[in-house]
């Protein structure tokens, strides 16, 4: 960045590099000093890492602004730490992750820094992915690029995305639908919901995966994303869970005694809160 660039800077553009750079100082500082931090490795600081990153998510959830807002800071450490470590050991720093993401973003945004037309957000979908494969080695798979070690759920939304960005998809949600109803049949096939009697334990698992998959499919088809929703969900039963476990021992009762007719009241009164 040139003395002119600097110039040319907004006083709150400055601001922000200057509050990066005091991150980025601070960093320097602990990992020169604090006996815990100058241990960390890229490895040790890995699991820290998911467990912040699921942090950010469940404030995300919550629409907790102030969270969000100290989450992304976390997060912001462990990506200066990350640089750091690598330093260290001339394999990269932070201005490299910087220009990393930064000539990414403008190969992969044509229509904004190039000559390509893309007036939707499918096309620029589209556009990113066939980018993406472009820049491998011309034999990497379109699925190449969807993590390992995703939670299926999530991994199921992301294959399916790459997929429709190489043009297999469905063309009406009406067809996804008829396929989650053939696979909710192949699914009941091998397990009768009468008699709790599984056919084949292996051959169920795999049709109710198939039908986990294709419900995943028109949850996309709809614009709804399914690990939210589900998440969303989670959260709903377990402030219901929560208030008929209070509620009755506050009332004298214990869960483990009280009929099931009982623990609906409960239930219900909390779907009204």
């Amino acid at each position: 960045m040139t003395t002119r660039t600097l110039a040319h800077l907004s006083e709150s553009r400055i601001q922000q590099l200057l509050a990066f750079d005091r991150l980025l100082n601070i960093m320097d500082d602990l990992r020169a000093q604090c006996p815990w931090d100058k241990k960390q490795t890229i490895q040790s600081l890995r699991h820290l890492t998911i467990e912040e990153t699921y942090e950010l998510s469940d404030a995300i959830m919550e629409n907790d602004l102030p969270e969000i807002k100290k989450e992304l800071g976390d997060i912001l450490l462990h990506i200066v730490f990350y640089a750091k470590i690598a330093s260290e050991t001339n394999d990269f720093e932070i201005k490299d992750v910087l220009h990393g993401i930064c000539e990414k973003l403008i190969v992969r945004h044509p229509h904004i820094y190039g000559d390509v037309k893309a007036d939707t957000e499918e096309q620029v979908k589209q556009n990113w992915e066939q980018i993406k494969l472009k820049e491998g080695d011309g034999n990497k798979s379109v699925l190449g690029g969807v993590p390992a070690s995703l939670p299926a759920l999530v991994k199921a939304m992301r294959i399916q995305e790459k997929a429709r960005g190489a043009g297999f998809d469905w063309e009406e949600k009406q067809q996804v639908w008829e396929k989650v109803e053939e696979e909710m049949q192949e699914f009941k096939a091998h397990f009768n919901a009468d008699d709790d009697s599984i056919i084949d334990q292996e051959k169920a698992e795999g049709e109710f995966g198939d039908l986990l998959f294709s419900l995943v499919n028109y949850a996309r088809f709809i614009d709804i994303n399914p690990e939210t929703a589900l998440e969303r969900t989670n959260k709903k039963f377990i402030k219901r869970f929560t208030y008929l476990e209070t509620q009755s021992r506050a009332d004298g009762k214990q869960l483990h005694e009280m009929t099931l007719a009982e623990m609906d009241e409960y239930w219900n009164k909390a779907k009204t809160l």
